[in-house]
């Protein structure tokens, strides 16, 4: 059975975000690279990913998708700013901005979503925040962040999502 994974802010090609996020590598070769070793070495080719926002920075990323296994939708972020029409073409597939996930009772977003705009006995799972704490108008119990910052630079499956962190 194919698995489902999650993950965002992967954020390729982007240099500056070594340093504004504190990654540990030493320059965007050896982040891209790292990044793509850990997703491929858990994502196998017919499964699922998640990605809720901030894929890549630049316009090669058709190049970055035949690196990657598995059939990735995404999530628009802020930095994700080609036409649905776009990234559709180049088979990655745009989803809506807050994507319901019923079966496990989550929403799919970017940006964190106002805890009011999240049904009772939902989660949201999103980006955006990278390493940083949501602010205390937030109920950490209805949110769950994927930035590659705190999952360890690779895809979470859906089925742990609610068990870690």
């Amino acid at each position: 059975m194919n698995k489902i994974y999650l993950i965002a802010d992967t954020h390729f090609n982007h240099d500056n975000i070594i340093k504004y996020c504190d990654r540990p590598f030493s320059d965007i070769e050896e982040m891209n690279n790292t990044i793509i070793n850990n997703w491929n070495s858990i994502v196998g080719k017919d499964d699922i990913v998640y990605h809720l926002g901030d894929f890549l920075l630049g316009d090669n990323i058709k190049d970055f998708l035949s690196k990657l296994n598995g059939k990735i939708y995404l999530v628009r972020g802020n930095h994700d700013g080609k036409s649905i029409a776009f990234y559709n073409n180049i088979g990655l597939e745009v989803v809506p901005t807050k994507t319901k996930l019923d079966e496990y009772k989550i929403i799919l977003s970017h940006k964190p979503l106002e805890d009011r705009g999240i049904p009772d006995g939902y989660i949201n799972i999103h980006g955006h925040i990278h390493n940083a704490k949501l602010d205390d108008s937030f109920d950490p119990s209805k949110h769950k962040c994927v930035s590659v910052e705190v999952i360890n630079y690779k895809p979470i499956e859906i089925e742990n999502v609610r068990k870690e962190g």
